[in-house]
């Protein structure tokens, strides 16, 4: 089968104003163009859609994340097909990829196989400069805090707590720790500092969570940079930082649209970390694509225990979505792993492995129906390997979890091979009513909170932390924050914090080793385990294999 890039070159994309205009009834005075196949929706059109009904909304999430890989977003971006062909008006709502892991290992997020959007490399790589906006509005207040101080430092800040990173969008190990201003008094004071990437930046956070330019302005100027000798925090609002931020922020704020391979239309738009933030697309694109059909999937990051978690107390809390159902993505392969199964030994049958695995599986079920309230379809994505006694045992083990489990062929079929799943989430939005529930209440202290999400989302017994990370959260919860959402920064790869602990591990303990207030994003950031906000390149990078040959991108996925 031939590469995802190749797949994706040899895409018959449609003009994106006559895409816009078919599927969306979206004239053409509302798009601003970024060549022939992708544009922005202006804020103005988004804003006189207010008043019409909201189509439902699918979540696709998904069991841990393994080395086998499951298969997320091409099942987000197949389903949102395979809707399409059976005769349901539908988009999909999913992140920008980061550059970050373009370059490193993880990949893009465009999907793969024949269930992608496209023009894929023009996702993968500028785009419509968002990122850059974002990068560029976050080191903005880093240089106007810096020349702050360097003017007199009226405001009375303590270069020892100063809260505010600068962020590229690339990993980069030896931007973690750098010590910044060197070179005399005309460079500023020396000081100990540190670089994030883009996606970790809280102007990211704020920019994916706000309803509009004015939201937006009110959120960034919330931002705390900075603390006094007696600990009062300073505000981007008190350097007259949010206004310039803004608008550098203005054309990134309006969606982006695109469509699939199979000419469906999609909002790819923001993509905050999936650990130390919430991880989800804009509110502004999922709003926008709810009002526009009558079937919108989206993703979140990561599996069901910190991705659909953050979009249910995070995301929803904030902006007032509420899935309709949820799919939950797995393979057999990822399955194997969690039952201990070595990477390399992955295509050869094992019962007595996948049937340890599937307890990840049945416990990211039990969470999506039983603590968020939402009914759950289980889509497995095929391999040609997968046996019929293995995907006999899958479906005999969950069919008493009300979860239907169906086998999914969209990666080399495309929407066809993912009717079966659309069909299945069609009837459960029809017959089955949702109880939607949030993990924790609002009003519960902050400490309680993230025990709530410790012990009935990850299957811990506790939540610890030594003393000064305890007086933080105290203090935070005395000054007022104690109604905010909690963010908890952990593995992806395990419900405990070792990432080595496949499976369903119980009985664990949660140790918090850091708090991060983020004020304009309105929540607070728990870390946990070893999480890092600048990644670094693994040994062999994705980069060395990327090329420009004869005037064709090569290499890239």
């Amino acid at each position: 089968m031939p590469s995802d890039i190749e797949i994706a070159q040899k895409a018959k994309m449609q003009r994106i104003p006559e895409l816009a205009a078919e599927k969306l009834g979206i004239a053409e005075d509302h798009l601003e163009p970024y060549g022939h196949y992708k544009a922005k929706v202006s804020l103005e059109y988004v804003d006189s859609l207010k008043d019409k009904p909201d189509g439902k909304l699918i979540l696709v999430t998904a069991i841990s994340p393994t080395p086998a890989g499951e298969g997320k977003t091409t099942t987000t971006v197949g389903l949102g097909d395979a809707l399409n062909r059976i005769g349901k008006k539908a988009m999909i709502c999913l992140r920008e990829p980061s550059l970050g892991p373009v370059f490193g290992m993880k990949g893009g997020a465009a999907g793969g196989g024949y269930a992608q959007v496209v023009p894929m490399e023009d996702i993968n790589l500028h785009f419509t400069g968002d990122f850059s906006a974002i990068g560029l509005a976050n080191n903005l207040l880093a240089a106007l805090l810096d020349n702050h101080i360097h003017h007199g430092n009226e405001l009375g800040i303590d270069v020892r707590r100063i809260a505010w990173k600068r962020v590229v969008d690339m990993n980069d190990r030896a931007l973690r720790d750098i010590t910044v201003a060197l070179g005399g008094p005309g460079n500023g004071f020396p000081r100990q500092d540190g670089f994030d990437i883009v996606v970790a930046s809280e102007v990211m956070a704020i920019f994916c969570l706000s309803n509009s330019l004015e939201d937006l302005k009110k959120r960034l100027g919330n931002i705390v940079v900075a603390y006094t000798r007696d600990q009062k925090p300073i505000y981007a609002r008190d350097l007259n930082a949010h206004g310039a931020m803004t608008v550098l922020l203005r054309d990134a704020l309006a969606p982006n649209l695109v469509q699939t391979l199979e000419n469906n239309p999609a909002f790819i738009h923001g993509g905050p970390f999936a650990n130390i933030a919430h991880g989800c697309n804009s509110v502004i694109a999922t709003k926008t694509a709810l009002k526009l059909v009558d079937y919108v999937v989206t993703e979140a990051g990561f599996g069901a225990d910190l991705g659909a978690e953050k979009f249910i107390d995070i995301k929803c809390r904030k902006s007032g979505l509420r899935p309709d159902a949820v799919v939950i993505v797995a393979t057999v392969r990822a399955l194997k792993f969690h039952g201990g199964v070595d990477v390399k030994e992955l295509n050869k049958e094992n019962l007595s492995a996948l049937e340890k695995g599937i307890a990840n599986l049945e416990r990211h079920v039990n969470n999506v129906r039983n603590h968020y309230g939402l009914p759950c379809v289980v889509s497995i994505n095929h391999f040609t390997f997968d046996t019929d006694a293995e995907i006999q045992l899958l479906k005999n083990k969950m069919a008493h979890h009300d979860a239907p489990v169906l086998l999914a062929r969209h990666w080399a079929e495309g929407g066809k091979g993912a009717e079966d799943v659309a069909r299945a989430v069609v009837k459960m939005i029809e017959s089955t009513p949702t109880n939607f529930k949030f993990v924790y209440e609002e009003n519960a202290p902050l400490w309680e909170k993230v025990k709530t999400i410790a012990t009935k989302i990850y299957g811990a017994s506790d939540v610890t932390a030594d003393a000064k990370v305890r007086n933080q959260i105290k203090k935070l919860q005395d000054d007022g924050y104690g109604h905010y959402p909690v963010c908890v920064a952990k593995t992806q790869y395990s419900f405990s914090t070792d990432p080595q602990l496949r499976g369903a591990p119980s009985g664990h303990v949660i140790n918090i080793r850091e708090v991060r207030l983020q004020a304009g994003a309105e929540f607070i950031v728990l870390v946990c385990g070893d999480v890092m906000t600048m990644p670094g390149l693994p040994k062999v990078p994705s980069a060395n294999k990327i090329d420009l040959v004869e005037g064709k991108v090569v290499g890239l996925f």
